[in-house]
């Protein structure tokens, strides 16, 4: 899978580039990450990309020109490179906003079928609206707040993803039972490790057991009764989905 990332701070992903599961998919060359400065492609002598709202009101908005070019620049250097495998379809635009469609896991998993994203971090007070209707790009939310930036939502984006791409993950099946998977509405379970009592505290005794029956069904129970306490909307949203 390419990550190409639109940003006037690709200095903000240098660390997170370089740790854990996704600096070893990138070695592997499962995953690719490019960073393009948006100032790269200002034709304003001072590299500028943002100018004051018509109609006035506080803060600046990230011009057209800039993004449109960039992103159609992405977009051709792809298609013209001679790299195999070569990308299955064109590529996917994704700019993050307040009002985009909520990234949910069933949203993860529809992404993960594309093979090249292109996402476009915002900043201050959005995004010239001509963006959007020239690029028809994909608005994602990560959450029902506002963020400085973009980068972030980004990150998050890339790590949601990447796990779903097969020899990602050490063991493959790892993603297959994780909270809000498709098929699984249920939080996940509670889970223990060694030691086995710690501060009066003790590991439940089935998990001891060895009975893989008795374990499956132990962390069905216990996942439905933490879904039912945390989030019962995805008990509703089951049983809606089995009428």
């Amino acid at each position: 899978m390419r990550f190409d990332i639109v940003t006037i701070f690709p200095d903000i992903f240098t660390g997170y580039l370089k740790e854990s599961i996704l600096e070893k998919a990138i070695k592997k060359g499962l995953v690719t990450v490019n960073l393009h400065n948006l100032r790269d492609c200002s034709e304003d002598k001072h590299d500028g990309v943002d100018d004051r709202p018509f109609g006035g009101g506080p803060g600046m908005v990230l011009k057209v020109g800039p993004i449109v070019r960039c992103v159609e620049q992405i977009a051709a250097e792809a298609s013209g490179e001679d790299t195999e495998p070569k990308p299955k379809n064109a590529p996917k635009v994704i700019l993050f906003t307040p009002r985009g469609t909520k990234l949910t896991q069933r949203k993860v998993e529809q992404i993960a079928q594309n093979d090249h994203i292109i996402a476009v971090c915002g900043r201050y007070e959005g995004f010239d609206q001509r963006v959007i209707d020239i690029l028809k790009p994909e608005e994602i939310s990560i959450g029902d707040y506002v963020l400085n930036g973009g980068e972030v939502a980004a990150m998050v984006l890339i790590d949601t993803t990447i796990r779903l791409l097969p020899d990602v993950l050490g063991c493959q099946e790892s993603h297959h039972d994780d909270s809000f998977s498709t098929g699984n509405r249920l939080l996940e379970s509670s889970q223990y490790t060694r030691p086995r009592s710690f501060r009066g505290h003790e590991v439940p005794e089935v998990l001891l057991s060895g009975d893989h029956q008795k374990i499956a069904q132990w962390r069905l129970e216990n996942s439905k009764k933490i879904t039912e306490k945390r989030r019962a909307d995805l008990l509703k949203d089951e049983l809606a989905s089995d009428e």
